[in-house]
């Protein structure tokens, strides 16, 4: 098993706009790694806006990029002329392909998301915007929110990643979902957990091999984000964001 804790991350200092920006492959605890990536899973913003934020008009290139929102709602303008109102309930996807841009603001409420930048599998694809609605029931059922298209995920990640969460309940014994070939990468969005003895708190991630990281205790009325990542997908790194190693 190999832990990231929360404090490991890096962070922007706060303000109306602070992140924890995570590097999701320094939960091996080698700062020495060429690419501190998860193989293709790039980078994972813990982000919080204050209402009234408005981050401007922005470029993206070669970025596949999920918002997952767990408080608040936020609007998504783009290049497209296209204006969606993103929130818990309503997830979005960003495959900024060879160029897109977009501008995110919060002018109803305070917001806390993931912003998780992932590598696509080839530089220059078709920029393209999804959107995808849900229902959320805090009863412990996974739910696939974002996967490659042979897994018929809501949204459709050009990559060998599966996304899925869970709301639960303290007490509940949770089996985690397994796709052949992908390796778990587990975060705590919120509460607390327990994993082979490993106590995780809100901004802890974990991983392992598929039979050492199997099942998750909650140890509060808890939501975790499950990310199962093919280590060895053919993937590019001409991402203005996502193709940074370190």
């Amino acid at each position: 098993m190999n832990i990231l804790k929360s404090e490991q991350s890096f962070s922007n200092g706060g303000g109306m706009f602070s992140m924890k920006m995570i590097r999701p492959g320094l939960i091996y605890q080698d700062v020495k790694r060429a690419d501190w990536a998860f193989g293709p899973l790039a980078r994972i913003d813990h982000a919080h806006l204050q209402k009234g934020v408005v981050i401007g008009m922005h470029e993206h290139v070669n970025d596949e990029i999920l918002s997952y929102m767990y408080k608040g709602d936020m609007l998504h303008e783009d290049s497209d002329g296209r204006s969606e109102l993103i929130s818990p309930t309503k997830n979005m996807l960003m495959g900024a392909g060879k160029s897109f841009f977009h501008q995110e603001s919060a002018p109803n409420e305070n917001i806390e998301m993931l912003q998780i930048f992932i590598r696509p599998y080839a530089a220059d694809l078709k920029p393209q915007v999804q959107f995808a609605e849900r229902t959320i029931e805090q009863n412990g059922d996974w739910t696939l929110i974002g996967g490659p298209k042979e897994l018929n995920a809501p949204l459709v990640i050009r990559q060998q990643i599966a996304v899925f969460d869970v709301h639960g309940k303290s007490g509940q014994t949770l089996e985690l979902p397994k796709v052949d070939g992908m390796t778990p990468w587990l975060y705590v969005m919120d509460g607390k957990a327990k994993v082979e003895g490993n106590t995780l708190n809100k901004g802890d991630a974990i991983t392992g091999e598929v039979d050492e990281l199997e099942e998750v205790t909650l140890l509060e009325n808890s939501t975790l984000v499950l990310f199962l990542v093919d280590l060895n997908a053919k993937m590019t790194f001409a991402g203005n964001f996502s193709g940074i190693k370190k």
